[in-house]
């Protein structure tokens, strides 16, 4: 059929290329709309076909101003992106639904991705061997690489990454994002969803992205839009002139604290005003990365001169040309020095750049920041005040606790507040070389001044791709990062993810002996309390000059201004001030050293690969051999009302997916571990839960087995629970399966916020496979909310003002749920209990799509019966 919006085709390049012209509507309300929304507008008129995407959806769209918070419209994304932990689930769940429909007699071959889908392969790094970490990556992930291998093969429209080319959230920003895509003689923009939480760095490129399950991912690579109620869009106004010393870090903290505070969850944010020409596209990207950690959908920084300046480095100037005419022609380029094109915002923020200054974050949650002038005093405001998002009670006599021990046969002491941890990780920096280069040039100007980094503390330096190490290499700031301490450990997640490796025994013993309050310092953005190592308490994220900084120091505390960092050999006493870069310094050797070779330089690998991937066999089949002794890989069985059911958990407020999703190492007494003994392996052989994701056995098992879990049927924190109808306490999956075997359903009560934090595919799934049905809480996280429908558990919401407490529910009641024949969006439910109390609940289903998806018993199965 005619495609309804052929009147709106315009061409480019003497009639070479066509494009749908939203100009042509001849609407006035376009030129009002925010850019971002311009970007979902042009999908859904390219992608009108009238079944998933009709005309009322452009009309919504354009009407904005009227629809915002109320119209579901469908979103169409120019491809997914998947990294290694999130997406082999995707792979080994699309390889399942091909046995699956071969058993109904359809061609196998026909499941594949609609939608172009890259896999990065980098994401599962443990810290072993300095020398030796990646190539025992690689040997000990070779079954699972096997897979990805056959994906590459067996898939039409899937683009494998191999290992060793850096991070998924750089390669998306070096290799694979180009503002505008051609395919088939039609340009339009460029657009992704990814299944990593990085995935909105690109809006920092003007390439409209965010971050999805693993569920939802799966369903656009199958042809399903994404289904999104029109957003709000405020419009973050940036103006005054950025303070010589503040580094990015410090920008994309100071904005982060004035939108956390905001109050923006859900909603998109787009950048205007004259402050934004400041800032460099890699400014701009690493603002766009921190999106999750203020609850915004994006952060969206339209395309301008400086976003064409980045490309300039890795485009030829054809291309450029084109680029930039296609997005003048259909009003995506902006001009920050004319307000009167400043679009039309749900509401406006204004922040000054001027008044950033330096900072940390911690010591348990980023959203807590610290101005690095008032660290030593805020540590021991931390150490007096009582547990909690920043206190650890330490009372005042124990504060002075000093613990002697020995290394490598020289005495050291600890006390509170002593580094043991300082990762300068580049997943938030790598795309700005300006604070690695800070980082790299801190480095030689304390080792040329005479300071050391004391060697029980683990240093690492982890770069998101081969770029940094090239650029750092190039400099010539490498050498002294490494004399510090700061070698490179490979790529990939490291430190972030729990997979630093453990520390000398000693500095265990001495933090124990003394109850330390120890910390970890690093340039990340995940630092939850306990994430990178269960006896370090305090965890601050900084930028990559400061880690060094505290590192050479020792001791967050410590007045930077007033207190030398070290003193040298021969007595003398260096100041951070002594040895901190210019502006200019850093400016000149970013132009002398980044260029364009460096971006163009992962291409050319890309097209080599390496030795280990291209010599890795792989079955060539249409139907993935599955073997049944495997521990990382396993067929997932996703196709075959509540009564009374149990709650299987009793939480509290700020549930995070650390707390449900399994991450890092496998702990020796979990779960997980028993059955991997049963598969005769050993300790050593245990890997990750992110590098076992393929395989539901140990992914169930590690759900809900954070050792920061506090479920109030225990009392203290820990992966157990009560098994209510025996009165005994069990691991939560020992739990969940004498429960299955009893064919009881499980619901989950929790409080506040429950889901918060990055996505993750396995926070969904693996409370499905446990036998959660529900969730009744007092809030969710969007993201974890969608989830959570996409796998078939209901979302249930309290009324405002109700909770648990309220209600004088024990947790220890049978719930019954009665579903009506026809379920609407956001209807609500009554809940009864077998105590006789009833109370109503809200059902989060914001859109018909998500009753369907419900009804069907989750999104896959939804996808797998309309191919059938």
């Amino acid at each position: 059929a005619e495609h309804p919006y052929n009147h709106l085709t315009d061409t480019l390049d003497n009639g070479r290329i066509k494009f749908f012209n939203p100009q042509k509507l001849n609407d006035p309300r376009y030129d009002k709309l925010p850019l971002s929304i311009r970007v979902l507008l042009e999908a859904a008129i390219r992608k009108c076909d009238g079944l998933y995407t009709k005309k009322e959806d452009i009309q919504s769209i354009l009407d904005w101003q009227e629809q915002q918070n109320k119209a579901e419209v469908p979103f169409s994304p120019a491809r997914v992106l998947l990294q290694d932990f999130t997406g082999i689930p995707a792979m080994v769940d699309l390889a399942a639904m091909r046995d699956a429909v071969a058993k109904h007699g359809v061609d196998p071959s026909l499941v594949n991705p609609r939608c172009p889908t890259d896999l990065i392969v980098d994401h599962s790094l443990q810290i072993d061997y300095t020398l030796k970490n990646q190539e025992m990556e690689l040997i000990r992930n070779k079954e699972r690489l096997q897979f990805f291998k056959w994906c590459s093969k067996a898939f039409k429209n899937v683009n494998v990454v191999p290992p060793d080319f850096g991070a998924v959230h750089q390669v998306n920003l070096e290799y694979l994002s180009r503002v505008v895509q051609l395919n088939e003689g039609f340009i339009y923009p460029d657009s992704v969803v990814g299944t990593d939480s990085h995935t909105t760095m690109v809006n920092g490129l003007g390439i409209l992205g965010w971050g999805v399950g693993g569920i939802e991912s799966e369903a656009v690579m199958l042809g399903q839009p994404v289904s999104l109620t029109l957003p709000q869009v405020v419009g973050c106004k940036l103006v005054g002139s950025i303070n010589p010393l503040s580094t990015s870090i410090d920008i994309v903290l100071g904005i982060t604290k004035h939108l956390r505070q905001a109050g923006i969850a859900g909603k998109f944010v787009e950048f205007f005003g004259p402050g934004v020409s400041q800032l460099s596209a890699a400014d701009r990207t690493t603002i766009a990365n921190m999106c999750p950690e203020y609850n915004a959908t994006v952060s969206f920084f339209p395309v301008d001169q400086v976003t064409l300046k980045h490309f300039k480095t890795i485009s030829d100037q054809e291309k450029l040309e084109l680029l930039e005419s296609y997005m003048k022609a259909i009003k995506l380029f902006q001009s920050y020095e004319d307000p009167s094109e400043d679009p039309h915002y749900s509401e406006v923020i204004e922040i000054n750049l001027s008044s950033m200054v330096s900072y940390v974050s911690g010591p348990k949650r980023p959203q807590d920041r610290v101005a690095v002038s008032s660290m030593k005093e805020d540590f021991q405001s931390c150490l007096d005040e009582k547990v909690g998002f920043k206190g650890f009670h330490i009372s005042k006599e124990k504060q002075e606790t000093r613990v002697p021990f020995l290394h490598c046969g020289q005495e050291y002491k600890l006390a509170h507040g002593s580094v043991v941890i300082a990762a300068v990780i580049s997943c938030t920096n790598n795309c700005n070389p300006s604070v690695m280069l800070t980082a790299g040039l801190l480095a030689k100007k304390a080792v040329e001044a005479g300071l050391v980094v004391k060697p029980y503390i683990r240093t690492s330096l982890a770069p998101g791709s081969g770029m940094v190490t090239h650029y750092l290499n190039t400099s010539g700031v490498l050498p002294y990062f490494s004399q510090l301490g700061f070698e490179v450990i490979g790529y990939g997640c490291a430190t972030c993810v729990g997979n630093t490796a453990p520390l000398p025994e000693a500095v265990v013993d001495a933090i124990k002996q003394g109850e330390l309050v120890a910390c970890g310092v690093l340039s990340g953005n995940r630092h939850f309390e306990g994430r990178l190592c269960e006896c370090v308490r305090a965890n601050y994220l900084a930028s990559p000059p400061l880690v060094v900084a505290y590192a050479i120091a020792g001791t967050v505390g410590i007045d930077f201004e007033k207190e030398p960092l070290g003193v040298t050999a021969v007595g003398k006493e260096v100041y951070l001030h002594d040895i901190w870069p210019s502006r200019e310094e850093i400016q000149q050797i970013e132009e002398d050293t980044v260029i364009s070779s460096v971006f163009k330089d992962l291409g050319e690998r890309m097209e080599k690969g390496n030795t280990f991937w291209n010599n890795i066999e792989c079955p060539d089949s249409v139907l993935f051999p599955w073997d049944q002794k495997s521990t990382y890989i396993r067929k997932d069985s996703w196709f075959p009302s509540i009564e009374n059911a149990h709650a299987l958990l009793f939480l509290g407020d700020k549930v995070t997916t650390d707390h449900i999703s399994p991450a890092g190492s496998i702990a020796r007494v979990s779960a997980a571990a028993k059955y991997l003994l049963s598969k005769r392996l050993t300790p050593r052989e245990f890997n990750s839960y992110g590098a076992r994701r393929g395989n539901d056995a140990v992914m169930t098992r590690g759900t809900f087995a954070s050792i920061k879990l506090q479920n109030r049927f225990i009392g203290k924190p820990g992966p157990k629970t009560l098994h209510i109808p025996s009165g005994q306490t069990l691991d939560v999956f020992e739990a969940a399966e004498r429960y299955q075997r009893e064919g009881i359903n499980l619901i989950i009560l929790a409080g506040k916020d429950y889901g918060s934090g990055n996505s993750r595919d396995w926070v969904a799934k693996g409370p499905y496979l446990l036998g959660v049905r529900a969730v009744i809480a007092e809030s969710f996280e969007k993201l974890h909310k969608n989830q959570l429908v996409g796998m078939g558990i209901m979302p249930l919401e309290f009324l405002p003002g109700q909770n648990a407490d309220s209600l004088e529910l024990s947790g220890k009641e049978r719930f019954t749920i009665t579903l009506p024949d026809s379920l609407s969006p956001r209807e609500q439910l009554t809940v009864k209990t077998s105590q006789g109390k009833s109370f109503v609940v809200t059902a989060l289903f914001d859109t018909e799509l998500d009753v369907n998806f419900f009804r069907h018993g989750g999104l896959l199965r939804y996808v797998a019966r309309t191919l059938l």
